[in-house]
């Protein structure tokens, strides 16, 4: 699986962004698929994670309610859209297909990473 996570940039606090997830094999259709983000000196955390056919997603409790993860299947792409931006979500996003069809909260469960795109937000 080769991802590439794209559509990162500079935006302001309250604005919106939509990132995306592109498979360029075409195998992460039945995988669920996890989008992380890493900022300068601290530890990868979970974002949010959607199962294999999009039926089911979960976020962390500090994007709740601003992101939303979804997927086109056809297009074997998985978008992150992210709206009500902070500066504390300034970081570098990264997206990761599941070893399972279920979406996870948990690094252990990914087996292919994207190389990452760079979301900052101003204040």
């Amino acid at each position: 699986v080769q991802l590439q996570a794209s559509g990162g940039g500079l935006v302001q606090t309250g604005g919106s962004l939509r990132i995306s997830c592109a498979d360029s094999r075409r195998t992460f259709s039945n995988s669920g698929v996890g989008w992380f983000r890493q900022a300068p000196g601290k530890e990868r955390e979970f974002v949010a994670t959607i199962n294999w056919n999009g039926g089911s997603a979960s976020y962390a409790p500090s994007v709740e309610g601003r992101f939303t993860i979804s997927r086109d299947r056809s297009k074997n792409i998985v978008y992150l859209q992210m709206n009500s931006l902070k500066p504390e979500d300034t970081a570098v996003y990264y997206c990761a297909a599941s070893r399972y069809a279920t979406g996870s909260s948990q690094v252990l469960s990914y087996a292919n990473w994207g190389q990452g795109t760079q979301v900052t937000v101003s204040s």
